[in-house]
């Protein structure tokens, strides 16, 4: 399978309005790729643009909520319409609500897996048939660390990021068995210092925090872009997202306890913040289009990031293997 360079390509961002899927939607414009970028918020989306157009580059906007199927297969069909075809297919967007389970409310529980499931199936929906007609291309859907691990406090957003996992496994089969030469990968993250922690809806009363340590958006932009030209099943984002992982497959236990740990108080900052306060739960946030978030001084270089994206970085590296044996022994001493 062989997919085009960069610059050879259309691309479509969805969720590009901030963090990662701004990041990406630059990156593309700047190895001189052809974007479309989508979002809710039309005047980050308009920035964006005008960014992009700011240093040489090729991009359009369009408007979509990703729950809405009609208005995701409409940002496939302006790609066609303004650049004659669709290569790649990059879905970033997503919300969050950080409470415990039983604090959520059905509506709310079901918006999170409409956003963050339903609007990925509807991306790869739209997109397919026009990748199909170009006979190669690349669907590359940014799903999360808690597509293998839940956590708490995020019971909503594990379960899209695991259903997320299911359908692209299944598609990916079927793909293969009709012979079709598009690559489908799934990006899995570890805590990224976007603006997702800020905009989130909270129930915890203070303003939510990933798990430290924290590492940079780019990083992530980048494993978009590596997928766009190398056909990739998996790509684990962050040290600690290979670590994750690794220790899930040996121990869910040990995972359990090391969460029992610090999961709860990790999650909480110390800014006090109400459930009424400004969040993108339901409607985008006007002003926030940064692609950082207010993390800065917890953020760490990736070790396996920088080495590479080739599977045997991986889970495979030294630093990876340290990291679980000290945390393996932190929840032991922990549990006397």
């Amino acid at each position: 399978m062989q997919l085009k360079p960069i610059n050879q390509q259309v691309v479509a961002v969805v969720g590009a309005s901030s963090g990662i899927g701004r990041e990406t939607a630059l990156q593309f414009a700047k190895r001189g790729a052809k974007v479309i970028v989508s979002a809710r918020g039309e005047e980050k989306l308009k920035s964006l643009v005008e960014e992009i157009r700011g240093f040489g580059g090729e991009a359009t906007h369009i408007v979509a909520d990703v729950q809405v199927f009609e208005q995701v297969r409409a940002i496939a069909d302006r790609a066609v319409e303004v650049y004659g075809r669709l290569d790649t297919w990059a879905h970033v967007a997503a919300i969050g609500i950080f409470a415990t389970f039983d604090n959520i409310a059905p509506e709310e529980f079901k918006h999170v897996i409409d956003v963050n499931l339903m609007g990925q199936v509807y991306g790869a929906m739209a997109a397919l048939p026009h990748l199909k007609r170009e006979g190669r291309g690349a669907l590359i859907h940014v799903s999360s660390m808690e597509g293998r691990r839940s956590l708490p406090y995020q019971s909503a957003y594990s379960s899209a990021k695991h259903g997320v996992e299911g359908f692209l496994e299944a598609m990916r089969v079927e793909l293969l068995h009709e012979k079709w030469p598009i690559s489908v990968t799934s990006i899995k993250p570890a805590v990224i210092n976007t603006p997702f922690w800020n905009n989130g809806l909270t129930k915890l009363g203070v303003k939510p925090a990933g798990i430290p340590p924290y590492y940079d958006p780019r990083i992530v932009a980048d494993a978009i872009l590596y997928a766009a030209e190398h056909p990739i099943r998996d790509l684990l984002v962050g040290d600690v997202a290979k670590l994750l992982d690794l220790a899930q497959k040996i121990s869910p236990s040990l995972v359990d306890s090391l969460l029992l740990l610090i999961g709860f108080n990790l999650q909480r900052s110390d800014e006090p913040k109400s459930e009424v306060a400004p969040n993108n739960f339901y409607q985008s946030v006007r002003e926030d289009d940064r692609i950082d978030g207010d993390y800065q001084n917890l953020v760490i270089p990736s070790i396996s990031d920088s080495l590479g994206k080739l599977p045997l970085f991986q889970w495979g590296t030294i630093a990876t293997g340290a990291l679980l044996a000290l945390l393996a022994a932190q929840v032991l001493k922990h549990n006397g």
